[in-house]
């Protein structure tokens, strides 16, 4: 099925946007435009595509890009225009049931079978050569793991930018409901390829009335005002904390990376929501021999196609063109590179994480961070977490403008959050690789959350958060809990003269849904506890540090 618009020029829209970048490669071709063709899904459900092609004379590598968020702006720039004026033909799909096309969207269940139906339209057309790449963020990452899990010969190059591979691990952190970040993940989904006027109204609208909706007794079903209306897979991923839980089996796209052969490159942010899946799927690629690059930039998840797009397309073109077009001059030397944070600096590296040893950091009374470790496990101190007043969340990896780092000052002056602060560093200490926290704790209900936070204090007093995470308390005790607590990876220099803060309290709001401290579900919840809870001395910040020089060899 095809249903053929007379090529003409991109659209005017994406023309304006591409004007307004600094900062990118000169334009090798004008660029034509094919709008509305209509391709087969799996099931026969026309899927609205367009194709961008540079027009000259040659064959041209060909670039897939699938999108549940519209075919226009920002994709007809990012994508259509952009790589077409470097010499690829590329196609801009909405996926089913988005942006005008047949059936209905599902978050995850139709992508590897509407992507192998779409190569093999790619097949029939007399432009396609039989290179294949594909690109795309986020959501546009998930489409590509999921072609991954079969990969068609055609497919020479992936570039996965600040990408999804497991939707339930979007949603939930060790059970506790990735509030702020589920909604609006429902209004990007829900809105964005309607266009970009209703886009912004609903945009607007959850901004004005999220505060309503985060403190609703019950949660469940009341983002409807919202979001316009009940959203069926929303209400079924947030009803599913438990990754194990059958809703979820197969969501995850981890599989493809642990046995892929095609050479991808991965992109991300340090405030990424998704750095901890990007890391992963970097792992896996690598064990499994993989050719696979890493970069990773001072960025969220949206700001890394805005003030991170110079960096994020050059990587982009450079691996598209080393695999696609047998050009690798653009390639850099090593397959890792960061941006270390404190030190404000790129690092070329080998591999990630680095080869490391654990320096454990222990609080200690007066609210001291120090690394001798106690003589014995006890009672420290006691705070206080109140589900009616929660603790607020300030800055960290967030899908709205208030992400990444942010002063803390204001945060950690409320009484529900404690904090230990190590003495000025006499030299400088780079921390690169995953940060951990090992917690012992108690409290009067047997259930909470802790959250945990790594801050750099400036000599001016400036807390800044650098990394964290989130664990959960569900014993129904008093007794005890041992909680490890994963706080994501991290490069950054302390410099000397700065202090190491770690930050501990009960939650984050609305980042994440509040505990309502009875061990009820915190969508259905009504009633809530305020909770006590008791830091031990045992607990540790564990933080990666460079390993040893080995010793010398003995003459």
């Amino acid at each position: 099925m095809s249903s053929r618009t007379p090529a003409g020029r991109p659209p005017l829209s994406a023309r304006w946007l591409r004007a307004t970048w600094r900062g990118l490669p000169a334009r090798r071709y004008t660029v034509g435009w094919e709008p509305g063709l209509l391709v087969p899904a799996a099931d026969g459900s026309p899927l609205v595509t367009d194709h961008y092609f540079p027009r000259a004379e040659g064959e041209f590598p060909t670039l897939l890009v699938r999108s549940p968020y519209g075919r226009g702006l920002p994709w007809s720039a990012l994508y259509g225009l952009l790589f077409a004026e470097q010499g690829f033909h590329v196609v801009v799909q909405s996926c089913r049931g988005t942006g005008g096309s047949g059936g209905a969207f599902h978050l995850w269940r139709n992508e590897a079978a509407d992507a192998r139906a779409t190569v093999s339209w790619l097949r029939g057309q007399p432009w396609f050569d039989g290179a294949l790449g594909t690109v795309g963020p986020s959501y546009l990452g998930y489409v590509q793991w999921a072609l991954a899990l079969d990969p068609p010969p055609e497919l020479k190059a992936m570039v996965v930018q600040v990408g999804l591979h497991d939707p339930q691990a979007l949603f939930h952190t060790d059970g506790a409901l990735a509030l702020e970040n589920a909604l609006v993940v429902g209004l990007g989904m829900t809105y964005q390829h309607q266009g970009l006027a209703p886009f912004v109204k609903a945009t607007l609208r959850l901004h004005r009335r999220l505060g309503e909706i985060t403190r609703a007794r019950p949660l469940r079903g009341a983002y409807a005002s919202a979001l316009g209306g009940e959203i069926p897979w929303l209400d079924e991923a947030l009803a599913h904390p438990d990754a194990s839980d059958a809703h979820w089996h197969g969501a995850s796209l981890a599989e493809p990376a642990a046995r892929l052969r095609v050479p991808t490159a991965l992109i991300s942010g340090w405030h990424d929501v998704l750095v901890d899946q990007t890391l992963g799927q970097y792992g896996r690629l690598r064990r499994a021999g993989c050719d696979t690059a890493l970069l990773v930039g001072p960025w969220t998840h949206t700001s890394a196609l805005q003030q991170g797009w110079p960096e994020v397309f050059a990587e982009s073109l450079a691996w598209l063109r080393a695999h696609l077009c047998a050009d690798p001059s653009g390639l850099r030397p090593t397959p890792v590179r960061v941006h270390v944070g404190g030190e404000d600096a790129w690092r070329d590296l080998d591999a990630w994480p680095q080869e490391t040893a654990t320096v454990a950091w222990h609080p200690a009374s007066g609210g001291h961070l120090i690394r001798q470790a106690p003589t014995a496990a006890e009672p420290l101190t006691t705070f206080r977490y109140d589900p009616a007043d929660p603790t607020p969340s300030l800055g960290g990896p967030l899908l709205s403008r208030t992400a990444g780092g942010r002063d803390n000052r204001s945060l950690e002056a409320r009484d529900d959050v404690l904090t230990f602060t190590s003495a000025p560093l006499t030299e400088p200490l780079d921390v690169l690789g995953p940060v951990c926290a090992r917690l012992t704790v108690s409290t009067d209900t047997g259930h909470a959350d802790v959250f945990t936070r790594l801050c750099d204090v400036d000599a001016q007093g400036r807390s800044v958060n650098v990394c964290d995470g989130l664990g959960r308390v569900r014993t129904g005790s008093q007794e005890p809990s041992r909680l490890t607590v994963p706080m994501s990876a991290t490069a950054h220099r302390f410099a000397a003269g700065h202090r190491i803060r770690w930050q501990i309290s009960g939650g984050a709001h609305p980042r994440y849904a509040r505990n309502p401290g009875t061990g009820q579900s915190v969508l259905d919840a009504t009633e809530f506890t305020p909770v006590h809870i008791t830091l031990h001395t045992d607990a540790a910040l564990l933080l990666p540090a460079p390993a040893p020089a080995p010793a010398p060899a003995l003459e």
